[in-house]
C-alpha cells in the first residue's frame, strides 16, 4: 500500500470515531437531561406545597398557639413531675366532690399509664351523697383546668326512695388527667 492510499481510510476511522464520541456525548448530556427534569417533576410538588404553607405562616401560627393553649387547658405539662401531677389531680377530684356536697368515702390514685404523648392518671373514686350533688360536680367537671375526663361510673341508689327526700346515691367513678410527656 502506498502511503497516498491509507490517508482516505485513516480519515474515514478518525471520522466514524468522531462521530461515535460525539454520539456518546450527546447520549450522556440527554440523560443529564432527563434524570434532570425527572427530579425537577419530584420536587415541583414538594416546592408548591412548601410555597403554599409559606403563604399560610401567620394562619398556621394562630392554630398553632391555640393548640398550645388548648393543651395547657386539658393536660399537666411535662415539666410537672407525674406523680405531682396525679397527687394535684386527686386533690382537685376530692375538692370539687367534697363542695358539691358529696361525701368521699374513698378515693385512689391508680399508676400512670404511657399513652402516645401523654401520660394517663386515673383516679378512682366512691362517692355517696344526693343525685343533685353527683349532678352539680359532674358539670363542675368540664371547668376545671387542667380537665379531668370521666372514664366511666356506676350509680346506684342507697336506700328507699322517699318522696319527701332528696334521692341518694352511691356512685363508683373513674376518671383520668392527661400529662404531656417529653
Amino acid at each position: 500500500m502506498r502511503r497516498g492510499d491509507a490517508a482516505p481510510w485513516a480519515w474515514a476511522v478518525w471520522l466514524l470515531v468522531l462521530a461515535g464520541a460525539l454520539a456518546y456525548g450527546a447520549w450522556r448530556v440527554w440523560g443529564v437531561h432527563e434524570g434532570a427534569r425527572a427530579h425537577i417533576e419530584s420536587v415541583e410538588p414538594r416546592y408548591a406545597r412548601l410555597l403554599g404553607l409559606a403563604d399560610q405562616r401567620e394562619r398556621l401560627g394562630v392554630a398553632l398557639d391555640g393548640a398550645r393553649q388548648s393543651l395547657e387547658r386539658h393536660a399537666y405539662p411535662a415539666s410537672r413531675d407525674v406523680s405531682q401531677a396525679g397527687n394535684d389531680a386527686q386533690q382537685r377530684a376530692r375538692d370539687v366532690f367534697t363542695k358539691a356536697g358529696l361525701d368521699v368515702v374513698s378515693i385512689q390514685l391508680l399508676p400512670a399509664k404511657a399513652a402516645d404523648r401523654f401520660d394517663r392518671i386515673v383516679i378512682t373514686l366512691r362517692l355517696e351523697g344526693e343525685l343533685t350533688a353527683l349532678q352539680t360536680a359532674l358539670a363542675a367537671l368540664p371547668t376545671m383546668a387542667p380537665s379531668l375526663f370521666v372514664q366511666g361510673f356506676n350509680v346506684q341508689g342507697a336506700g328507699a326512695l322517699q318522696p319527701d327526700r332528696p334521692l341518694r346515691v352511691v356512685a363508683q367513678l373513674e376518671l383520668f388527667a392527661l400529662r404531656a410527656r417529653s
